[in-house]
């Protein structure tokens, strides 16, 4: 550009105010989602071409949308789409803003429809590997996201909507999944991606619109958890999954943003307690030192979990309602983030895991047996 040009640019932009300026640019990100009324795309474009760096930055945003749409290839980072999103949503709130809490299924559920959007039609028939700590099982990639669907369904009828089953489906998950992947095989991949899609849409939609709900009580027949929880588990399973169907493939799948991991570990971190105990009831763990009272300080494991997404959390050993605390710390067991989630997985054993441990061995033990014993399919 000229030095003429620049002046001429710089004359022209005068026109518009300094507050004009500062709106028309908060516009820019919603522009280049093609979301703006006729009226603000109008002052949008006729802004552009007196102030380069408007123009400048609406070219970088537009061409970011662009790569976030592309139905070809995954090649973009994992993360754009979510870095686009939280520029547009930052310039303008969204009218419904979708809690923290159902943020991470959001994320893993788009995630994995971005890698099916790849797959050609042979790879819908390859054999996909699920495994957990105490057994596997292949199913096609139908089956898989059948699987997926079928779980979330129960999530789908605690917030009101319609069970993918239909009426009178099974509540256990075990029986959903045999009547899910049964009735996918009468289907074809773009019917069953499809389904899985929508329902996923539809519970992200009508949790935002349950943003105060979050304890709400989602029913798994073996168990019950409050909302919140019911996500991150099923964001968890929807990642755990996504690398199964990956590895089978032979395709890169990176793990989730680190916020996002964090709310899975931080998931996994809290169900412990129950599951150290569930395992002593049934012999399989040592039994307590010491009787502890519900509320009184017993002993306690320090799980330290390093990455973007760990922290520490104190685990109660002899009861899960005893106190857990520094002062009453009698080992100490360190993994990454993503190694602690993998292990929940049943994707890692207990023996194998790549783990740091001090103090009482049995506690260290005990309690990695424990995070695999969460596993299931």
């Amino acid at each position: 550009m000229s030095a003429e040009d620049g002046e001429g640019s710089a004359a022209e932009d005068v026109r518009t105010s300094p507050d004009e300026h500062l709106a028309l640019k908060s516009l820019l990100g919603v522009w280049a989602l093609a979301v703006c009324s006729p009226e603000e795309t109008a002052a949008v474009e006729a802004h552009l071409p007196r102030c380069p760096s408007c123009a400048e930055e609406a070219r970088q945003l537009r061409d970011a949308v662009g790569l976030m749409h592309r139905e070809e290839s995954l090649d973009p980072g994992p993360l754009l789409r979510s870095r686009v999103l939280d520029e547009c949503l930052r310039r303008r709130p969204a009218h419904t803003p979708l809690p923290e809490w159902a943020a991470p299924y959001d994320a893993e559920t788009a995630r994995l429809d971005a890698l099916l959007r790849d797959m050609g039609e042979a790879e819908w028939n390859t054999p996909v590997r699920l495994h957990w700590a105490t057994g596997e099982r292949t199913l096609t990639l139908c089956g898989v996201l059948a699987h997926l669907g079928s779980v979330d369904g129960l999530v789908a009828t605690a917030l009101g909507l319609d069970d993918p089953l239909g009426p009178g489906a099974p509540r256990t998950v075990g029986d959903r999944t045999e009547t899910a992947v049964e009735r996918c095989r009468a289907h074809g991949p773009p019917f069953v991606r499809n389904k899985w899609r929508t329902q996923t849409r539809n519970i992200v939609r009508t949790a935002a619109l349950h943003a105060h709900e979050a304890d709400l009580p989602v029913d798994f027949a073996e168990f019950r958890r409050p909302l919140r929880d019911a996500l991150a588990g099923r964001a968890f399973a929807c990642w755990i999954h996504a690398e199964d169907i990956a590895t089978a493939v032979d395709y890169p799948y990176e793990p989730p943003a680190p916020e996002h991991l964090a709310r899975m570990v931080d998931f996994i971190a809290r169900r412990l307690p129950e599951a150290i105990a569930a395992r002593r009831r049934a012999g399989l763990a040592a039994p307590p030192r010491r009787l502890t009272a519900a509320g009184a300080p017993g002993r306690t494991l320090r799980l330290e979990i390093g990455g973007r997404g760990g922290g520490d959390w104190y685990i109660p050993l002899d009861s899960p309602a005893a106190l857990a605390s520094p002062e009453h710390t009698v080992a100490r067991l360190a993994l990454e983030d993503t190694e602690f989630c993998r292990l929940a997985a049943g994707h890692v054993p207990p023996r194998e895991a790549a783990a740091g441990r001090e103090g009482d061995d049995e506690a260290v033990g005990d309690t990695l047996r424990a995070v695999a014993s969460l596993s299931r399919m």
